[in-house]
């Protein structure tokens, strides 16, 4: 036990402090922000036949970082990393999405899954050399050619002066397109397989990216946050205001209510 005890306290410092931890609305995810501006979540992991008392045991789902620290000219202040609320906003599709924020500025940050990824885009390795047809889903050249013809046989109808039920020839073809004729001549007779694009599945991969940044709102720390029940506004509070904002919207916000240095309180509209 005092090995394990001097082990923490060397490899952690004072930015891995936790400052706020918050779950999402089914407890699946938690979410831990510390001093040094990161964001950690967690995952539940399922129950298992094995292990049937094992769900309450969390895992790390993802790590980013969610503020660095920053210096205020105008004020000689300056505003460190550290997190000081994080809330995460109900779920509408298959990603998820939480707003985190220090003293002074608020982001709104969207998490996703990917566990596919595209392969198959054309016939040739890495090497250059050409792939055995036998082992690709394929469709014939000429198939692939005929969207691209076809425009350009309506077109000729289209501006043609005899029937429309004519069918257009080479010749009037080269006219309208010089380059129709070689490019469907070559895609009639070039009849190697395309290969089709497929997903394959891959090792879980969860993404974060940032959505939108709320900033200049609060001239004191920010210490709250709250989504209201609409999922589309939110509000966030300091020491004298509460502001209401937009998800949308990043370079305004209302004030709902301020309150003066001498205690008196208003509500603005």
């Amino acid at each position: 036990m005092y090995v394990t005890i001097i082990a923490f306290a060397f490899f952690f410092s004072a930015a891995d402090i936790i400052s706020t931890a918050e779950f999402n609305h089914t407890g699946d995810l938690l979410a831990t922000g510390d001093k040094g501006g990161r964001v950690v979540i967690f995952q539940r992991e399922p129950e298992s036949k094995n292990e049937p008392y094992s769900q309450g045991e969390y895992n790390v789902y993802s790590t980013f970082q969610s503020h660095e620290p920053e210096f205020d000219y105008l004020k000689s202040l300056e505003i460190e990393e550290k997190i000081n609320k994080i809330k995460w906003l109900p779920k509408q599709n298959a990603a998820h999405a939480l707003l985190s924020t220090n003293d002074k500025t608020i982001k709104l940050w969207k998490i996703t899954e990917r566990d596919k990824r595209p392969e198959g885009y054309n016939l040739k390795d890495e090497e250059g050399k050409l792939k055995d047809l036998s082992t690709v889903t394929s469709l014939q050249a000429a198939q692939v050619g005929l969207g691209t013809r076809d425009v350009v046989i309506n077109l000729f109808r289209k501006l043609s002066v005899a029937s429309p039920e004519t069918e257009p020839t080479q010749e009037g073809l080269s006219v309208l397109c010089p380059q129709e004729r070689e490019r469907g001549d070559r895609n009639v007779v070039n009849q190697e397989a395309k290969e089709v694009p497929v997903l394959k599945p891959m090792d879980l991969m969860v993404e974060v990216s940032p959505r939108r940044i709320f900033a200049n709102g609060h001239t004191y720390h920010v210490n709250s946050i709250s989504v209201n029940s609409d999922c589309e506004t939110y509000m966030s509070a300091d020491d004298l205001r509460i502001n209401l904002w937009h998800l949308a919207v990043t370079d305004r916000s209302f004030s709902i209510l301020c309150r003066g240095h001498s205690g008196q309180s208003s509500a603005l509209a």
